[in-house]
């Protein structure tokens, strides 16, 4: 039975995982966006969202909180000043996992995760779908409703 194990271990000790997850937060923090495993990110995922969290109130209790987790100061001060700006808005949902495809050595499935609000790639389409119009459902039109009457154009050209 599997009672109580609702995290993945990663094969990993206890003192293993955590560091291991710390520097991945880390790497997160500083470059945005990280190649790994997919069963790495999702540990990740869950790991580093409350983190970003704490961070969008700016108070020496959280950022210490935070430092406890990630034990880097560089790190603690660009998620305070730079990430937690961009994130202010967000209700969750911080980070994205895209998957690459499998390693070649052992078939390991890869994927990289991400930081939502800096990849510039997924915020063009983003804007670009706002701008397109849907299709109302109801009465379409026809021809002679869309194209103008005859006696419009001669009215519009005369004035």
């Amino acid at each position: 039975m599997r009672h109580n194990k609702k995290f993945n271990h990663l094969g990993r000790k206890s003192a293993h995982r955590k560091a291991l997850l710390s520097n991945m937060a880390v790497s997160l923090i500083r470059h945005k966006r990280i190649s790994t495993t997919t069963a790495k990110a999702k540990a990740l995922q869950v790991y580093v969202e409350p983190l970003l969290t704490k961070a969008k109130s700016d108070s020496t209790h959280s950022r210490r909180l935070v430092f406890s987790e990630l034990q880097d100061k560089e790190a603690v001060t660009e998620l305070f000043r730079d990430i937690a700006v961009k994130i202010a808005a967000r209700p969750g949902g911080y980070t994205r996992i895209l998957r690459t495809g499998f390693r070649l050595g052992d078939n390991a499935e890869m994927c990289i995760i991400e930081l939502v609000d800096y990849n510039e790639n997924m915020l063009k389409e983003k804007v670009a779908k706002k701008a397109a119009r849907t299709r109302r459902a109801g009465k379409k039109k026809t021809e002679t409703e869309t194209a103008p009457k005859a006696e419009e154009v001669v009215a519009a050209a005369a004035e």
